[in-house]
């Protein structure tokens, strides 16, 4: 551990000038430049989720011993950040953060614990900010210009698209663009997050967890959409400064989260067959009919149906 603090939290390798270590580059890496903003939610996220297995931590590792395969994942971890190291790429050295953790806890307490603690330590890697979401950013402009155009017309707004302006057909409120902040890669990686923590908790099948995290994607531009109709609509016939100001500002926090996790929870809940926090109010029945043996004078339970 204090290796790992002092490589990760002092060793000073990376950014423009080399002045940064691992955990501060991710520190100032964690900004809406790079829409990650909610980045410095993960440890707290992943906290929780360490602590929501902790019965069933304390109980693997007081019935399990430790193993040397544990060391494999420490040294993947070490190369990892020594390749970092020579090529200067932070991401890389945050990549074998995880490998680093979950190594050490399969060393010292086995694999039960370990396999506890895949998802919990490994769930970093959606922090690491890469560059390549930045390139969905433009698709994701014109997806939510395209929706925002067919949706505000059916609330009666006639639009017209300009690659990523709307202008008004009727109104006289200004063209308003549909900019990179608009585009709902912010929403959808804080989405991924809260799906992909939504899911571990779950108590439904792997291949449920699967569809209930890859939702955040559609969810995202489904709710997104919506925000930016939103913002058209009230400029139409409502105030056009308050629309494009104070609710552009706020309707993510008003409209898209509470749009996005009521569809999550809908989600879940189908796959409960009922809202998660009830217990299955089913019956189960189970009916017993009684015959008597031949000459014996016994009785046999015979089990006729259970459902």
């Amino acid at each position: 551990m204090a290796a790992i603090i002092w490589f990760y939290g002092f060793e000073a390798r990376f950014a423009s000038d080399r002045s940064m270590s691992t955990f501060e580059w991710l520190k100032g890496a964690w900004n809406g430049e790079t829409d990650y903003e909610h980045g410095v939610l993960f440890p707290f996220v992943i906290f929780g989720l360490i602590i929501f297995r902790y019965k069933d931590l304390r109980d693997a590792a007081a019935n399990d011993k430790g193993s040397f395969l544990g060391l494999i994942a420490v040294f993947a971890g070490a190369a990892l950040y020594a390749i970092a190291y020579r090529t200067f790429q932070p991401r890389i050295a945050a990549g074998g953060l995880p490998f680093l953790l979950w190594g050490c806890c399969h060393f010292l307490w086995g694999w039960r614990l370990a396999k506890i603690l895949i998802f919990p330590l490994f769930f970093f890697w959606l922090a690491v900010p890469l560059p390549s979401f930045q390139q969905a950013t433009t698709h994701l402009q014109l997806i939510a210009t395209s929706l925002a155009h067919h949706g505000s017309s059916l609330f009666g707004v006639e639009t017209v698209v300009k690659g990523t302006t709307i202008l008004p057909v009727t109104g006289d409120w200004k063209p308003l663009d549909i900019a990179t902040g608009c585009s709902g890669i912010r929403s959808l990686m804080a989405l991924l997050m809260i799906s992909a923590a939504w899911a571990y908790i779950a108590k439904i099948k792997l291949w449920q967890k699967t569809i209930l995290f890859l939702m955040a994607l559609p969810l995202a531009i489904i709710g997104n959409a919506l925000r930016v109709t939103s913002i058209f609509v009230i400029a139409e016939y409502g105030d056009e400064k308050w629309a494009a100001g104070t609710w552009h500002d706020w309707s993510g926090l008003l409209l898209f989260y509470p749009f996005s996790l009521f569809l999550l929870l809908t989600v879940h809940s189908l796959f409960e067959g009922g809202l998660p926090w009830k217990k299955n109010a089913k019956r189960r029945l189970r009916r017993e009919q009684v015959v008597k043996s031949g000459g014996t004078g016994k009785e046999d339970k015979v089990f006729v149906a259970e459902s």
